[in-house]
């Protein structure tokens, strides 16, 4: 990761292992000068303040009634001034470096959780809600940003008045000192009593904010479906259960909050009408002048306010290591080794592939696919059909190593695909999904999105005419320019479809997957999609997962998959002489079709 002030890189999950505290630190770097300077800042500013009161107690003791007052009162209404003006030049430069330091510590962690986030595995994706990683990467990066920009300096802030005025107390009178400070330990005391506690209370609270975030980001992307099925009202509902449980959790957060203001004000409130009290009787018995008084009391208040805003400053920060502690939970995370593999081909795979005795679970003791085997051959088509759940669709996410095998061997030209680089396999495996996936782009945008580099216009136009979108584009007022929305919601679902699939064609893979490629699209535009494959598929190894029997019956091989088993295995004209689910398919599928003839003919009659 890079920052955009500097070339510095910061491993922060390697830091983060070892030493959380000293990633916080590396997190600005390149602008450890610039905090450092907000900090020395703040002492010049508080010894500033300190210094009115100091001139204060000189003008009444030393100024007021002598002989030269004249001439002395305007060195020192000048002092004055000077002091005021150091004190705000001092503090809008802390001011000004601690927020942009703050914001470029911000900017580097979106960033790199961004960065992060999108390299880590399918595994960590499938158990991981996004709105759980949206709240992650803005709600708590931004308290991050307070952390830095207030609450790290703020504390610095509170020392540096509290020490300044203690020791210009006790350069007046020492003892005085120590009794304006009674309060110090016990407030500190009850400061981490409700840290703790508002530690946790603001972590729930944070944990239910993300599951709200997660309802409402799941409601809007699939809002449609509920309009569809008038759920209005169940979405509602759910909502607002969810969002009753945040009620509560923030007014427990709120409770902790107003427990401690008035608990911490009666503490400082006595300790400053106690110092006030024994400065004043001090001054009364001639142990302190009028002029040490004054400076005193004004001194006073800024070791009492630092104290009271040090309970306020610790609980502020605390949420802010909160939100660092659930970052550093995805930080900490393992990112996908995808350059991790000893044997990288120089040329495209041919694609014959073997599957021996292959068995893979998500989950422990819970199989998808069960000691499947097969081979093919470069070129061939082979076709994977089965009911839903029946482990098509995972047995091809094993080719491009979305996730890894444990048990059995897979097999690319001969090498064990897990000495392939995923980088590799990906670079050479086309893959369309079967649920289409399109960016809020241009249609353009969205075909061209599958390579690397920069694609001519004959290229997107050759890959739109393959997946029979081509003619659809240009009816279109914006032709290839034109914005599909999020998720594509300006396209029907085979126009979606079709537009993943030119995505796809355009990066020319070396072998190409079909999950279900043509399930959203009409019989007439699917038998166009397939002419203008076949010769694609003619040259590179093709798996195609389909449900309609005339979609796979071409294929060199057929494989039929049943809760996880591979129960069937031949060419079309094979398996129709077995008894079997491939045979039984094909019979209802033909009486439907026979059917639907049937009632067409007589309505045209």
């Amino acid at each position: 990761m890079k920052a955009n002030s500097s070339s510095v890189y910061i491993d922060l999950k390697r830091l983060l292992a070892v030493k959380p505290l000293r990633g916080l630190w590396q997190l600005i770097a390149g602008h450890h000068r610039a905090y450092a300077t907000a900090a020395v800042s703040l002492g010049f500013a508080a010894a500033a303040r300190t210094g009115v009161y100091l001139l204060l107690a000189y003008f009444v003791d030393q100024v007021l009634g002598n002989a030269e007052f004249s001439n002395r009162v305007p060195l020192v209404a000048l002092a004055f001034i000077g002091l005021a003006a150091v004190q705000g030049v001092f503090t809008y430069l802390s001011g000004h470096l601690a927020g942009r330091t703050a914001e470029a510590a911000a900017q580097r962690l979106r960033n790199y959780l961004y960065d992060h986030i999108q390299r880590l595995s399918f595994v960590y994706h499938d158990r991981t809600k996004v709105g759980e990683l949206i709240q992650r990467s803005t709600s708590d990066v931004d308290a991050m940003r307070r952390f830095f920009a207030t609450e790290a300096v703020g504390f610095g802030r509170i020392l540096m008045l509290f020490l300044v005025n203690f020791l210009a107390i006790f350069f007046i009178n020492a003892r005085l000192a120590w009794l304006s400070v009674i309060v110090v330990p016990i407030t500190v005391t009850m400061s981490y009593f409700f840290f703790k506690r508002i530690s946790d209370a603001y972590e729930e609270f944070q944990e239910q904010d993300a599951i709200l975030s997660s309802v409402l980001q799941e409601n809007l992307s699939g809002v449609r479906v509920v309009k569809a099925f008038a759920r209005q009202e169940y979405e509602i509902d759910k909502f607002e259960k969810e969002n009753w449980e945040k009620f509560v959790r923030g007014r427990s957060l709120l409770l902790w909050h107003s427990y401690f203001w008035p608990t911490s004000d009666i503490l400082t409130g006595a300790q400053m009408l106690f110092g006030f009290y024994t400065g004043a009787m001090m001054t009364i018995n001639g142990i302190i002048s009028l002029g040490d008084y004054l400076a005193y009391a004004g001194m006073l208040i800024w070791i009492i306010w630092p104290i009271r805003n040090l309970g306020r400053t610790i609980v502020q920060m605390s949420t802010g290591l909160v939100s660092f502690k659930r970052i550093l939970e995805v930080v900490k995370e393992d990112r996908e080794p995808l350059d991790t593999g000893d044997y990288v081909p120089q040329a495209a795979p041919k694609g014959a592939i073997v599957f021996d005795h292959v068995t893979f679970a998500y989950e422990e003791e819970q199989p998808v696919l069960k000691d499947v085997s097969f081979e093919t051959k470069p070129g061939d088509v082979v076709a994977l059909l089965g009911s839903t759940g029946s482990g098509k669709s995972t047995l091809i996410n094993l080719l491009p190593r979305f996730y890894d095998y444990r048990e059995g061997s897979i097999t690319l030209d001969g090498i064990e695909l897990n000495r392939y680089p995923r980088t590799y396999l990906r670079e050479h495996i086309g893959l369309v999904q079967q649920e289409p996936f399109l960016f809020s782009r241009s249609i353009r945008e969205n075909i061209a999105y599958s390579v690397g580099r920069k694609v001519t216009d004959d290229e997107v136009f050759e890959a739109a005419k393959a997946a029979a979108i081509h003619d659809v584009i240009l009816t279109f007022p914006h032709g290839y320019d034109t914005l599909v929305g999020e998720r594509g919601v300006t396209l029907s679902g085979g126009q979606k479809q079709r537009v993943t699939l030119a995505r796809t064609l355009l990066k020319n893979p070396a072998i190409l997957v079909l999950d279900d490629a043509t399930s959203s699209v009409d019989t007439e535009t699917e038998a166009a999609i397939r002419d203008a494959l076949d010769a694609l598929m003619a040259t590179r190894t093709t798996f195609l997962i389909a449900h309609r029997i005339q979609s796979v019956m071409d294929a060199d091989l057929i494989l039929v998959f049943d809760n996880g088993e591979l129960v069937q295995r031949g060419t079309h004209d094979q398996l129709l002489r077995e008894k079997g689910i491939y045979r039984q398919v094909f019979d209802i599928q033909t009486s439907i079709e026979e059917e639907v003839e049937r009632e067409v003919s007589t309505a045209g009659t």
